[in-house]
This record gives structure tokens, sequence and C-alpha cells, in this order.
């Protein structure tokens, strides 16, 4: 018998044979069936131990109907914008609303509103005052604590003072929301969940708590930026399972309680979160659209660990996943490849073999396990830690057993690869089988700038790094006959980037003679240090004054200094070499940036002929 979709409707509860479901999960994504797609993750899980989850996919936000196709859930509803935090979905850097969103039918981008996990929060709570509601996903886990909001451009409370909801989960929830599933079945109630790791949630007072550290109040963090970069290095230096301590940001009326982070996973554990029985496709109900698009870029592809203790200070998967790698089994993700090339639609490609990072597979040392993450600390720069253990055999032994397995054709790695961690190894194996047998033609990696002052703040690798793996790659690729190419991603108007340090990385995109397709300005998302930058004008680290680019000029001039080839850019690339007075990079000699514009005078027009001429003239 084929295993049906979670269900999405009344009808299709009822033939499982359920009164009301002990779940109802309301999602801001349409609903895919597949392991890339947290809603089915989660709902998948509980219903393998047992409890029964129903979905309301991309309710329709002005209906109170739309929320209630399942009545009121035995527990509580679970809430979850989705896979991408919605404000990011709609809105371009430039707070510009995109045309499509790749996780609704068709791409449609009026499915979900901003602000999903609120919006469908605060609904929930009104027309089910006495069920339990219940935060998570990456939305709700970024906006844990008070953080800057971009797009209103000040300080936010917790989402959880904003929405009032009875809990959050933070972090990879499976481990999390089974206890919290079994505890409410057990017949706690939800208020009195206050000991489950990884989870955050509002307090009157912290009588029952145990030493919690104090962070500063929200009325403080509205005041001091300051504290604001204070606050966020705590939280980072407690979002570790080992080390960390419960937190506790006060407001006026009681504390947001945060519990350190749950364990991650298990190698047997992931293989069980992986196997489960996923239909790995979007449900009927949005064939009319054509699918979902999302869908597209993983249905091929292979999760093979989740974790990231590369920790750039522009990422958030470090506060959201957490720097712990948790692998899967060889055996584990064999199996689940050997039954995608079953697939009609298989042709013979996996698209990505990795996680966060490709090449990490396991811990950054022996330490993180039994002690924790180290504080104020990073693994890989500026130098790699003498602990770190480099290795990336596990990985290369993986990649060789995909590639022979029956009708697969080749095995890329695309999901990001940390050159730094590849130059650190002494073993040329994983260097040389990626060039051999991974590359589609391109290698995307990730130096993000070549300015030393920036890439600190950025938390990378110096610039040598990044030109010591680039000549590599070119040697190897010229010896062996491969027509391969590097893609660098960069990263334009990162807080501490001026004018010259744009310059700079120009010049080097010249020197190269590399035109980037694609350019992205930072970002100023929730759950990373270099949005604590952005809002405090500071380092975090030091608390010295620090240049943000923000008025909207000076972006568009670093955006098109990354691109002084395209004409279009020449205008723009001259007015910021004017402003930094480097005009010694305008005109048509070997080392300009772009030729001369309108702002060289021309030649001054020759003098009128005199009055004779223009007799002669006339005759």
């Amino acid at each position: 018998m084929t295993q049906p979709f979670l269900p999405v409707t009344l009808e299709e509860a009822e033939k499982r044979g359920w009164e009301f479901p002990d779940f109802v999960l309301v999602s801001g994504d349409a609903y895919v069936d597949h392991p890339a797609f947290a809603p089915a993750v989660i709902g998948r899980w509980l219903e393998a131990h047992g409890f029964s989850v129903g979905i309301i996919p991309q309710p329709d936000w002005t209906d109170p109907e739309a929320f209630s196709v399942f009545g009121t859930p035995r527990l509580a509803f679970l809430v979850t914008a989705g896979n991408m935090d919605s404000m990011v979905n709609h809105y371009t850097v430039n707070k510009k609303r995109r045309r499509q969103d790749a996780y609704s039918p068709g791409g449609a981008s009026e499915k979900r509103p901003d602000r999903a996990a609120t919006v469908y929060t605060r609904k929930l709570k009104k027309l089910f005052p006495k069920t339990p509601v219940i935060l998570g996903g990456l939305e709700a886990s970024l906006r844990r604590m008070a953080h800057y909001d971009y797009w209103e451009d000040r300080m936010k409370p917790s989402i959880l003072m904003d929405t009032k909801a009875d809990l959050l989960v933070y972090g990879m929830g499976e481990r999390t929301i089974l206890e919290i599933a079994e505890a409410l079945n057990s017949g706690l109630a939800a208020a009195s969940l206050t000991f489950i790791p990884g989870t955050a949630f509002f307090s009157r007072d912290l009588e029952t708590f145990d030493t919690p550290l104090v962070l500063p109040s929200w009325r403080t963090l509205q005041d001091s930026k300051k504290q604001v970069a204070r606050s966020f290095l705590r939280q980072m230096d407690h979002n570790d399972p080992v080390t960390g301590q419960p937190l506790a940001e006060p407001y006026d009326t009681g504390f947001i309680v945060q519990l350190p982070p749950a364990e991650p996973l298990t190698t047997a554990e992931m293989d069980q979160v992986y196997r489960l029985p996923y239909l790995r496709r979007a449900h009927p109900q949005y064939d009319k659209a054509g699918g979902v698009p999302a869908l597209d870029e993983v249905q091929f592809s292979l999760t093979s660990s989740r974790g990231c203790f590369g920790a750039c200070h522009f990422c958030a998967i470090t506060y959201h996943q957490g720097k712990t790698v948790q692998p899967r089994s060889h055996e584990a993700i064999l199996e689940e490849a050997a039954a995608m090339t079953q697939d009609p639609a298989f042709k013979g490609y996996f698209h990505d073999v990795g996680g966060p990072t490709a090449n990490f597979r396991q811990p950054a040392c022996e330490k993180m396990t039994t002690s924790g993450a180290c504080t104020h600390r990073q693994c890989l720069t500026p130098q790699p830690c003498p602990n770190l253990t480099v290795d990336h055999h596990d990985y290369v032994t993986l990649l060789q057993k995909l590639r022979k397995l029956p009708r697969v054709k080749k095995v890329f790695v695309r999901s990001g690869v940390r050159y730094d961690y590849v130059m650190a190894d002494s073993d040329p194996t994983f260097f040389e089988e990626l060039c051999r047998h991974h590359v589609s033609g391109q290698l995307r990696v990730a130096p993000e700038h070549v300015d030393e002052k920036v890439l600190a703040l950025m938390g990378k690798p110096s610039k040598e790094v990044y030109e010591a793996f680039r000549k590599r790659f070119e040697d190897f690729n010229t010896r062996e006959n491969l027509n391969q190419f590097l893609v660098p991603y960069l990263i334009s108007s990162h807080p501490g980037s001026d004018l010259k340090a744009a310059i700079e990385l120009a010049l080097y995109l010249k020197e190269l003679g590399h035109t980037p397709e694609q350019v992205q300005d930072f970002y100023p998302t929730p759950g990373t240090l270099s949005t604590v930058m952005y809002y405090t004008e500071m380092n975090p680290f030091t608390e010295e004054p620090l240049f943000v680019p923000k008025e909207p000029d000076e972006k568009r001039m670093q955006r098109a200094l990354l691109q002084a080839r395209l004409p279009e850019n020449h205008a723009l690339v001259r007015q910021a070499l004017n402003k930094a007075g480097r005009r010694d990079l305008i005109g048509r000699h070997p080392d300009a940036l772009v030729p001369p514009g309108d702002e060289v005078k021309k030649a001054k027009p020759a003098p009128p002929k005199s009055q004779g001429s223009r007799r002669k003239n006339h005759r």
C-alpha cells in the first residue's frame, strides 16, 4: 500500500479514522513531503512516534475558517513560517518585493503574509485561546530574543512577546518537539514545560530557574547599541548544548527565558529522520499550478550532515543549527541514493552531496563533543586551530561509493566547500577527487572579499588562503586538461567595507579578468554577528566604531565596483572613484577600471570664424 501524504483536509483525516489530530501544523510553505522541507520532517517524525499530525499549508490569513480545517487539535498547534524567513522570502536587500516564491505552488508570491510566524500565531491564539501554540522554524528561531529588524530599521522584542506563543522551539527541532509532544501527552500543561532544552518561553519570574544568566533588559537594548552587541555575544557564548547556561532577557512584565540548545542528533538518529516514509514530492493539490519550484533544487540532492563550525559572521547557521557537525551514515545515504536512482525522472546526476558546508563530516575536534565549543574563538580563522581535526577521508569514501551506484553518471558537490579547510589538509586526495569527479564545470566557493579588515569582520580567512586555493585549482585543471572554473561568491557593502575596500576588490577582479554574474549586497537578517555590526556600527568584540555602508548611493557604488566592466555601471564606478580620490583608475590605460565619461570636460569648441569669412561663405 502506498504511503499517504499527511492530511491537509478534514476528509483525509477522517479516512485515517481521526476525530481530531494530536497536532495541527500551520506552515508558510506549500506542503512538500520531502526531507529538505522542515514541516514534512517534523510531521513525519511525530507520526513515526505515534502522534497524528494534520498540516495546514499556506492558509489564507484573512479567513478564520482556513485555520479551522481540523478543528481543535488534541495537544497543540505547531507554527512555522517555512524553510525561509518570510521577510527574506518576500523582499530583496533593497526592500523591493520579489516576484516569485519558490516554496509556493507555481512560484506564486502572495501565498503567505509578511512575518508569517507572527501572523499565524496571533490568529490561532485569537481563534483557539485555550489550545497551546508552539512556534518553531527558522523565522522564530532567529527571533527568539530581542533583535534588530532591518525591514523596520529598529530593535524588536522577542517574537514570543509579539505573538504570546506558549513555547518556542529553536534550532533543528526533532529532539525538542518529541519531548514536548510526550510531555503534553502525559497531561502536563504547556505552561509547565520550562525544562526542555532547545526552547524559549515567557516567565513572570526566575524563581524556579537555577542561576540563569541575565542579559540586558529590553529597555536597555532600545537605548544602548553597546548593550545590544554585548547581549548577542553572550547569546553566542551560550549557544552550545554542553556549556550553555539558561539565559533570561528582562521585560517590564517578566522574562524571556532561553534554555540551552538540545543535544545534537546522533548519526543513528539522523539516519532515522531521513529514513522516514517521505513521498519526496509536492502534494497533488499543487499539480495544476505546476508543482512547487523549490523541490527542483533538491529532488536529487543528498543531505550528508548538519551543523557548521565555519561560523561566518554573516551567516545564521551557527545560531540556528549550532557548530557541532552531525553526519549521517554512509549506509543510510547510499540507501536513499539508490532509491532516487529508481525515480523515472532521475537522469544519472546527483546535484549535491553536502550540508551547510559540504566537506564537514565530523565535529571540529574531540573537545567540541565532550567539553563544548570554544567561546570567542573560531575553528578556522584567522588561522586553523591547532586542535582542528582536518580529515576528508570519510567524505571521499562516501563520494566514491555514490559514484559506483548503478545508473549514476555524475555526483556533484554544490552546497559549498570550505577552501581553507581543504588547504589545511596535508592529504591532497579530496582536492584531486573533487576536481576530477565532482565539479559541474564551475566550482562555487565563497571568499566574499579580499580586503583583510573586511575579511576579519566577516570571520573569513585571509586573501592569501583563497589565492593559494585558486592557483592550486587552476594549476591542477590545466595539468589534467579539465575545462573548469572557479566562481567566487562575493558580498558588497558588508559592515567595515568602505569605498577603498570595494575598490581593492574591484582591482582584484580586474586582475583575474572576472566579472561576477551576481553580487550579493549584505543582507542584515536576525541571528548574525554581522547584523549586530550593521545596527550598532561597532565591532562587537572591541566595541570600536565601525564604518557601515547604509546610504543607498554608497551601496550602489560598492555593488557597481564589483561589476565595473559592465557599461551600465560605468557612471556609478566613476562616481565612486571620484569620491574616493582614485581618478587615476579612470581612463583607457591598462590599470583603469573604467573609461572616461561625461565628467571629463570636452574640448572647447573652435572660435567663430570672422565676419569676412562668413560673408565669403555666403557668396
